[in-house]
């Protein structure tokens, strides 16, 4: 089985500095798992400055929403894509580059609709959504608080 992660970094800290890890991959399915993986490891290596480890809630949302963002990259964006995880004070920011310039629109809620339901789940385990064109493709940053 061939690993999706083309490079991995992290976790890293420097003095004064937030905690990050990333890692960029083929944009191939098995970058999903890969990422989701990446997740909890970086989760598992850090407390958020508190003296618990992060709930087992807050990791599971966490996974969800990387989940949810390198599915629709892998699905949308043809090549690949890369994920930042990095704890900012109380909050885990994620951030996925994709090389697809299109904006993700949420849908109007269709309760017969079965799937693309993506967008929504993100926007309602998140504390901020933010999304951004670059010269190449598009950048969502969340934020995910640390807090069950």
């Amino acid at each position: 089985m061939r690993s999706s992660a083309m490079a991995v970094n992290g976790p890293h800290q420097q003095a004064g500095q937030d905690i990050w890890a990333g890692a960029a991959y083929d944009g191939e399915t098995g970058s999903i798992a890969a990422a989701r993986a990446l997740t909890a490891d970086f989760l598992a290596g850090v407390t958020g400055g508190r003296a618990q480890p992060i709930p087992a809630v807050v990791v599971a949302d966490a996974q969800l929403v990387v989940s949810e963002l390198v599915t629709n990259a892998c699905k949308f964006a043809p090549g690949p894509c890369a994920l930042n995880l990095e704890i900012q004070g109380t909050d885990l920011v994620i951030t996925v580059w994709d090389t697809d310039s299109s904006m993700p629109l949420a849908r109007a809620a269709e309760p017969g609709r079965i799937g693309q339901h993506g967008l929504e789940i993100i926007l309602a385990v998140c504390e901020g959504f933010d999304v951004r064109r670059e010269p190449v493709g598009k950048r969502i940053k969340v934020r995910v608080a640390l807090g069950a």
